[in-house]
């Protein structure tokens, strides 16, 4: 709990307290919703939380999940909390939407109104299929994502729902949110079909805001359960008020609101009554209403066409993830001519706008990435000066990539290739949303420590927010670290090496700090030693010995260095370096640098014993690049 900064803190509800907190161990500034459940005691706490892990493993648009979970004593109160972190919508809940209606007495719009519910049905189908109940199904949490898009949130468990005196305490403190539970739950008793009464609920409520109040709404769902005849007046005043879609309505509720839970219609059937429904049927969001409505062939017909068709379907199945998947597979595929590259920066906004809703399905992510590489990638080939569109909107998705899937290799292969490309355009980059991404990206490499082609797509992104003075003071020993270890796990890849020598470079340049880690590593070793084999893999690349003379050069600028680069030999292999690549006018003047520094600070200290020229040492005798790791000397 230390790490997160309470902002704001709301009523207590039914099952605890709702807090807006941010992570103020996290690069970014956004908002969570953490909900503190006071517990009996730590087997109740335990028990709880083995429950609600599993739902941290659900994949739908409209469910929003659990991002950590963890148990802490209130010394205050003398008490054991679960604590449940979530998202925090801004736009706040349906409980919001009735309220405005309410004091309005106005009634809710049939468009918005169905494709709310489109989603709802949709996402409790989801969940019933998998043998999981809401169990607090409620408005409070339907939160609003935006106008036209909602997630169900909260989901409880057994653990918590069930402990009669806790219950008992909750029911007295809160009566008011007990009102949506269906009869049988007061008692502990949940089912698929206790959710169906309180999706009733709900539609009850959203029907009736235009000629009920609060207090007026409360008593009804808390009266239907005694008296189920009391929903029969709502119903004719509903239809009288010509209320919209009254009629399918009064069809439901009747069957989802039953005393007997096994008399109450189940979500298919809710769900094929609703299609039955004029209103809903004519609905432009109707084939949105169930996932076994958009068939792949129908999908195929409606994706015929250019990409302007093809960005209409993917507006208007924006929540349906079979649709977005096939869309991007078609914009992958499409002949470079109809893809009309280069994309201005507002088409790129949209369709991550989209794909933002899907953003915890790795297809999905890994098809969007391919359209980015394409998109930015001929862009780039037409025009090397071309300004990169939205850059902070693409690096703050691809950031979300990476946490919302840090255990695909070939993700973060391609999210790291998009950020090289990004990284690269030094001239037109807005760099303040690069502060924040070597956290992530050293995060990352961290979880992948024998990973060669993570390694080596990672050590390009770091070079490149090195080269650009985008990675701050304080993640400069652990991305030395990891480039240390990154050229200990690979050296016989050329591209990788030449990138950690760079990025080095560049940190040495600027940080003393850096230039000892690199020269003085943990236990004694040296990291110069390291720097001695590479030399010898690769003493005919020009490029590599280039670039690890310009390391060298940026170390020895600090005297504190010089004894390290002095007992470590590189005077010796600087002299090597100078004499066998004459020809190199800027690799000279590295190699020069070095040796100006290391005899100036022998002639400082006169009782030091100068070394003679050396001869070239003989090199290790290998036939292929080393696979293991080399070893350092002490």
């Amino acid at each position: 709990m230390e790490k997160y900064q309470i902002l704001q803190e709301f009523r207590p509800g039914a099952l605890g307290v709702n807090l807006v907190v941010v992570d103020m161990e996290a690069e970014t500034d956004h908002k969570y919703m953490l909900k503190q459940v006071e517990c009996i005691d730590e087997h109740h706490a335990n028990e709880a939380l083995e429950e609600l892990m599993s739902l941290m493993k659900l994949q739908h648009p409209n469910i929003s999940l659990y991002h950590e979970m963890f148990i802490m004593w209130n010394n205050e109160i003398s008490s054991l909390f679960l604590c449940l972190v979530m998202d925090y919508y801004a736009k706040g809940t349906f409980q919001n939407v009735l309220e405005y209606k309410r004091n309005r007495k106005e009634t809710i719009d049939s468009e918005w109104m169905h494709t709310m519910l489109s989603q709802l049905l949709d996402a409790i189908e989801y969940l019933h299929q998998l043998n999981i109940i809401h169990r607090n199904l409620k408005p409070s949490n339907i939160a609003l994502v935006n106008e036209n898009y909602c997630k169900l949130q909260d989901l409880s468990s057994q653990a918590l729902m069930t402990h009669e005196a806790k219950w008992n305490v909750r029911a007295e403190e809160d009566p008011c949110h007990k009102s949506w539970m269906a009869p049988e739950t007061l008692k502990f008793s949940f089912t698929c079909k206790s959710d169906i009464w309180s999706l009733g609920c709900i539609i009850l409520d959203m029907a009736t805001c235009s000629f009920l109040d609060d207090t007026e709404a409360m008593h009804l769902r808390k009266g239907i359960r005694q008296q189920p005849g009391s929903l029969k007046p709502i119903l004719k005043s509903m239809e009288e008020k010509k209320i919209p879609g009254a009629e399918i309505f009064c069809l439901l509720l009747p069957y989802m609101l039953h005393i007997n839970p096994s008399d109450r219609l189940g979500i298919k059937d809710v769900i094929r009554i609703t299609f039955m429904s004029s209103s809903f049927r004519n609905s432009c969001v109707a084939l949105n209403m169930h996932r076994q409505a958009v068939p792949i062939f129908i999908t195929d017909v409606l994706l015929e066409g250019n990409m302007a068709n093809v960005l209409d379907v993917m507006q208007n199945f924006s929540t349906r993830p079979e649709v977005q998947l096939r869309a991007l597979n078609k914009l992958v595929t499409m002949p470079e001519e109809d893809l009309g590259l280069p994309w201005p920066p507002e088409l790129v906004e949209e369709v991550l706008n989209i794909i933002k809703q899907h953003e915890r399905i790795l297809d999905i992510l890994l098809s969007t990435c391919s359209l980015l590489l394409r998109v930015l990638g001929q862009a780039l080939a037409q025009d090397s000066e071309a300004e990169i569109p939205r850059d902070h909107f693409i690096i703050s998705f691809l950031m979300n990539a990476l946490r919302s899937h840090p255990d695909s290799e070939r993700l973060i292969t391609m999210v790291y290739n998009l950020l090289t490309i990004i990284s690269s355009q030094a001239a037109t980059l807005d760099k303040e949303p690069l502060q924040k991404l070597s956290v992530t990206v050293t995060s990352v490499l961290a979880m992948h420590p024998e990973d060669v082609e993570i390694a080596e797509a990672g050590c390009a992104v770091l070079w490149m927010l090195s080269l650009l003075g985008c990675i701050k003071e304080s993640q400069f020993e652990k991305v030395v670290e990891l480039f240390l270890r990154s050229i200990q796990l690979c050296p016989g890849r050329v591209l990788l090496v030449n990138n950690v020598c760079r990025g080095l470079a560049s940190l040495a340049k600027v940080s003393e700090l850096v230039a000892f880690r690199i020269a003085i590593l943990e236990e004694g070793s040296s990291g110069l030693y390291l720097l001695q084999d590479i030399y010898h893999l690769y003493k005919d690349d020009p490029e590599v010995v280039e670039n690890l003379c310009m390391l060298l050069a940026h170390l020895a600028s600090y005297k504190e260095i010089l004894p390290e680069l002095e007992s470590g030999g590189i005077k010796d292999l600087v002299r090597i370096i100078r004499g066998r690549f004459t020809s190199s006018l800027e690799l000279i003047s590295y190699a020069d640098t070095v040796l100006q520094a290391l005899e100036a600070a022998a002639r400082s200290n006169p009782q030091k014993q100068q070394l003679e020229p050396a001869s070239e040492p003989e090199a290790p005798k290998v036939s292929s690049p080393p696979q293991k790791d080399p070893i350092f000397r002490p």
